[in-house]
């Protein structure tokens, strides 16, 4: 099976988290994103999923020179960021695209799918 990537954009001008939503609002998509992980896991589909902090928060690493260079923030300046993601596990792009749309809705928000590279040969 074929493992794909799902992943949530967010708007870097508001770098938004659960802290930052209204309380009702959070409880109605907690309870929507639980169900959906509840429908993946029961599938075998469920991978892995999580959930990440704004990119204020990141630092940079690049040790590919002599000596390690840590930067504050994130590698790349963008309008958007990655904000979580689901890893799972589908037949084909079309299985992988229903599991999406379900995540699309439960989140309200779009979600971008890719599967994962294989090795090759695998």
């Amino acid at each position: 099976m074929t493992k794909y990537f799902l992943s949530l954009p967010h708007d870097s001008a508001e770098e938004p988290t659960m802290e930052s939503m209204d309380p009702a609002e959070l409880q109605e998509v907690i309870a929507a994103v639980g169900a959906f992980n509840t429908a993946i896991q029961e599938a075998g589909a469920f991978v892995t999923a999580g959930g990440l902090q704004p990119p204020s928060t990141a630092t940079t690493v690049d040790y590919t020179g002599d000596s390690p260079v840590l930067t504050p923030g994130p590698f790349v300046k963008a309008d958007e960021y990655l904000g979580g993601f689901w890893i799972i596990e589908a037949e084909n792009d079309d299985v992988a695209i229903e599991w999406t749309k379900q995540a699309s809705r439960a989140l309200r928000s779009r979600i971008e799918v890719r599967a994962l590279q294989e090795e090759p040969g695998a």
